[in-house]
């Protein structure tokens, strides 16, 4: 596996290198330009109540929050989506409705990254995915990708058990993976064309995959790590030593996804597929905070908040967890903020 690899590299020498990058970068996130975009979808799985997640998310105040921290915010809405009655099951469900809902949040990231916006897309499910990281590849072709879940996600439309596209998505981005969609049978994605490889991308956090998924992370030496070795080594060495992997010279911009499911559901129960023994709250919120560190966060995703799922306090924990991984993304610190230019006022 390339985590193992990736783990006998190098120790505390790649650390203090990347550490040394993330402080000359620190400053440049500091007043973004960032684009809210609301995708409320819930066709890629079952569940209903997943379309609800950017609504809540707004409620908790995540915009004012974004605010706060001195970036320019403008919040784009919610996109529209069309409603298939007619959509039987070929291969995957609702691929009409997924196929038509991709393209539009592709087309909406596309613009935003194009307009200089540090884009963050709210879901809705994980197949909201396909169309959030081929729109940024579209404005941003040597992206990396972070994929912060329990689950890979990385199905083909062949190997998904369950049917659900948001268990698919990055088999559809995967250029290494394009011989296995049966892209005839799947016309509602013609317009899309693998926009990855397989180097570009980190698991952090997995720990419920399915056969085909183990099958495709091994067969090609997939940069991931479970969270038995974010047990093991630390949330810092994975999380800096996925950056490394995927972004070695630290000039590539990175694309998170980050589903709410990736953390423990004792703390975010409000989700379709919880999987126990995950991240606690203070390694999501590590992870974010090292990303926002390396100066180099482009798009972000955070999908899989579902409010009618668990109890009234599952809601309050998921949601918010949900803004303050989103807000740490953007730099808000555990320990207070201090705005350039601070002074303490005189009597």
């Amino acid at each position: 596996m390339a985590c193992r690899r990736t783990l006998q590299m190098c120790g505390s020498g790649l650390l203090r290198r990347f550490g040394r990058q993330q402080q000359l970068r620190h400053s440049r996130s500091y007043g973004r330009d960032v684009a809210i975009i609301g995708a409320p979808f819930k066709k890629g799985q079952r569940l209903a109540g997943v379309e609800q997640g950017p609504r809540v998310m707004r409620e908790a105040g995540l915009i004012e929050k974004i605010r706060e921290l001195g970036h320019n915010v403008e919040d784009r809405g919610d996109l529209n989506f069309e409603v298939f009655k007619d959509d039987p099951r070929n291969y995957v469900l609702n691929p009409k409705a997924v196929g038509a809902a991709t393209k539009k949040v592709s087309a909406a990231v596309e613009q935003a990254v194009r307009d200089n916006k540090l884009t963050v897309t709210l879901g809705g499910d994980h197949s909201i995915s396909i169309g959030t990281i081929h729109g940024h590849a579209q404005a941003e072709p040597n992206l990396c990708l972070l994929w912060i879940d329990a689950h890979a996600d990385i199905n083909t439309p062949l190997t998904t058990p369950s049917g659900n596209i948001h268990g698919t998505p990055l088999s559809f981005l995967v250029n290494q993976l394009k011989d296995t969609i049966p892209w005839t049978a799947l016309s509602p994605f013609d317009w899309l064309k693998p926009c990855l490889n397989i180097t570009d991308i980190a698991f952090v956090g997995l720990r419920d995959l399915d056969p085909g998924e183990r099958y495709i992370l091994q067969k090609f030496n997939i940069t991931s790590f479970s969270i038995h070795e974010v047990d093991r080594y630390g949330i810092h060495e994975v999380i800096a030593r996925s950056l490394d992997a995927v972004n070695p010279k630290g000039d590539r911009p990175i694309h998170m996804s980050f589903d709410i499911d990736s953390v423990d559901p004792a703390v975010t129960g409000a989700t379709g597929t919880p999987v126990p023994g995950g991240l606690t709250f203070r390694e999501g919120m590590f992870i974010a905070e090292h990303v926002y560190r390396t100066g180099l966060l482009s798009a972000l995703d955070l999908v899989e908040v579902n409010p009618e799922v668990g109890s009234r306090q599952d809601k309050a924990n998921t949601v918010m967890t949900a803004v303050e991984v989103l807000t740490a993304c953007l730099g808000k610190k555990r320990e207070g903020n201090l705005q350039p230019g601070y002074q303490l006022p005189l009597p």
